[in-house]
Order: C-alpha cells, then structure tokens, then sequence
C-alpha cells in the first residue's frame, strides 16, 4: 500500500502528482458537487447553484490547465536553454 508524504522532494519544490490537470478537475467537481448539495440541503435553488457550480468548474479548470501549460513551457524552455527547473 502506498502512503501519502507531505514533505517536498529533495530539489527543494513540492512534489507533483503523475496527473496534475485529471487531480484538480477531480477536486474542483468536488467542490461544485458540494456547491449544489448544500443549495439543496438549505432549501435552496438548485437550478441556480447547478448554474453556478458549472461556472465554477468550468473556470478553475481553465485556470489551472493554463497554469499548467505555461509552467511546462517554462520547464522545455529552461531545459533547452540548460538552467536549472524552477518549481
């Protein structure tokens, strides 16, 4: 069995998961998930907090594929250039 470790890893950046983008989308469809369960366990609508929670979703996972795309960029950019990964 694997077991989770918080410490960064020995370069001295934290340590990145295999599947970063699949990690967060996970995460953030958690949380949009808990947007409408608790419009519908307050009474609230529903219509509108699944509007909003897609909203969400939508955005924080456009935010962190952008994220992730400029940080490999950088990362190929450094490597050809022969300087050290910055995390």
């Amino acid at each position: 069995m694997r077991r989770l470790r918080w410490e960064s890893d020995p370069a001295g950046g934290p340590r990145r998961g295999r599947r970063p983008f699949r990690d967060s989308a996970i995460l953030y469809g958690a949380l949009a998930g808990l947007v409408v369960a608790i419009a519908a366990a307050t009474g609230g609508g529903i219509v509108r907090a699944v509007v909003f929670a897609a909203l969400f979703f939508v955005a924080s996972t456009g935010y962190t594929w952008s994220r992730l795309r400029r940080q490999r960029e950088r990362e190929r950019r450094d490597d050809s250039a022969g300087r050290p990964p910055i995390h």
